[in-house]
């Protein structure tokens, strides 16, 4: 909760890298505990015990062809050219169970995903037979020729081939993305235990803001980082809490934090004047202990972090993220969404990073980490990294071009077009791939 562009160093800040800052923060934050959720709602978030199999999948020896289940020694030999002739004695769909026995001699018309028929052991396709010459002549089929031989077990997906009865199938702490939700589904899993999802309380400060519908005013701007956080929240599996504009005064600072003191989290950006600094430190004081830091990063050098004491006793997590929109945002992406998926029981916290060849340099003149935002596309197979124009931190549409955050270590005062470039993606395009 400080405002960028004011130098705080008088207010006893810590210089932190960025890494020492984010084990600081993560220190504060632990696994939240579990919810039972209809099985579509859960996407996203992480299973709190081991998913065992109830019965097979498939539960029954099945056809993987539209054909006819035979016994293979009834077609050896047989050919296009000397087909076999076998009795047609029944048919059977998916979800059906056969009636009949396949014996010598005999065949059932069977569909893909039906249950095996008794006596049966291979399934011919019915490509390989002469059903459609016979179906073109008319009438019923009560005979068909076998034009091809097949081996025992041609064409049966096994009993249990998927999933044997009693198989862990899904571990605690996996993710449920949509091939875990089916699985799951697969299994008849209507409900499903998981970590819940963390409520982040968000409030932006200021006198001069307005909300985005109001009318605009000389002076004034809209609160575009309540929206930008709230949007970055709900994206990495959290459920915002818009606790809207707190005022420069005590009244309403009070107030609107104590509405966020039910939250898991609670994220503020600042939009408050120099001189209305030592009051926003001092209504934090009261409800808590909160530590003003300088990030060795560069946009978002300002961060406040702390605990604030929530009525039932429960210290909750406070992070003041600068107030310029860009460096609110990177802010976030670094600190934010790691708190977030520590909540929700993730363990992967980094942002995927790939490497990339510079298309144009990238200055640092502050011995600070550069997140610069970037256009990054693949050409050639080689990922290629372009800058999205004026780096101001005040600027969100240079964010909004950029699918990624190419980063000068503070070492590094230059990087030249053509140097290799760690990249965190932001988002995965088709021009990426």
């Amino acid at each position: 909760m400080v405002h960028q562009g004011h130098s705080h160093r008088h207010y006893g800040e810590t210089m932190l890298s960025v890494e020492d800052a984010l084990d600081r923060i993560l220190s504060f934050f632990q696994v939240l505990g579990p919810e039972e959720k209809p099985l579509l709602e859960a996407l996203g978030q992480v299973l709190v015990e081991d998913a065992t199999s109830p019965y097979n999948i498939p539960p029954m020896d099945n056809s993987a062809m539209d054909g006819y289940a035979v016994q293979a020694a009834d077609v050896k030999g047989a050919s296009k050219d000397s087909p076999v002739s076998l009795r047609v004695i029944g048919h059977v769909a998916a979800g059906h169970l056969p009636t009949e026995i396949v014996g010598p001699g005999t065949a059932i018309r069977i569909m893909t995903g039906a249950p095996i028929p008794d006596g049966a052991d291979a399934v011919v396709p019915f490509e390989d037979t002469d059903e459609l010459d016979r179906r073109a002549a008319g009438g019923e089929i009560t005979d068909i020729g076998i034009r091809f031989e097949v081996k025992g077990g041609a064409d049966i997906r096994p009993a249990g081939q998927d999933v044997q009865t009693g198989t862990k199938v899904l571990a605690k702490g996996s993710v449920l993305r949509p091939s875990e939700v089916g699985v799951l589904a697969s299994l008849g899993f209507g409900n499903v235990k998981v970590v819940r999802r963390p409520v982040v309380a968000i409030l932006a400060t200021g006198d001069e803001l307005l909300e985005p519908g109001e009318e605009y005013g000389a002076g004034k701007i809209y609160n575009s980082n309540n929206f930008s956080v709230a949007a970055s929240v709900l994206r990495y599996g959290g459920l915002p809490k818009m606790l809207g504009i707190a005022r420069d005064n005590l009244d309403s600072m009070n107030a609107k934090l104590e509405e966020g003191l039910d939250a898991d989290m609670l994220i503020t950006s600042a939009g408050v004047s120099k001189g209305d600094y030592d009051m926003v430190k001092d209504v934090l004081a009261q409800h808590g202990k909160i530590d003003f830091w300088s990030v060795k990063m560069r946009p978002a050098k300002p961060l406040a972090f702390g605990v604030l004491n929530a009525p039932d006793g429960r210290k909750v997590p406070h992070l003041g993220l600068p107030g310029n929109p860009v460096s609110a945002l990177v802010a976030f992406e670094q600190f934010g969404r790691a708190a977030i998926h520590k909540m929700m029981g993730k363990t992967e916290l980094a942002k995927p990073t790939i490497e990339a060849v510079l298309d144009e340099p990238i200055y640092n003149n502050d011995g600070r980490r550069v997140y610069a935002r970037a256009i990054i596309t693949r050409q050639n197979g080689t990922y290629h990294v372009k800058l999205t124009g004026d780096q101001g931190s005040n600027l969100l549409t240079s964010m909004a071009r950029a699918n990624g955050l190419a980063i000068c270590p503070e070492d590094v005062q230059k990087m030249e077009a053509g140097d290799k470039v760690q990249v965190q993606m932001l988002d995965w395009s088709e021009d990426v791939f």
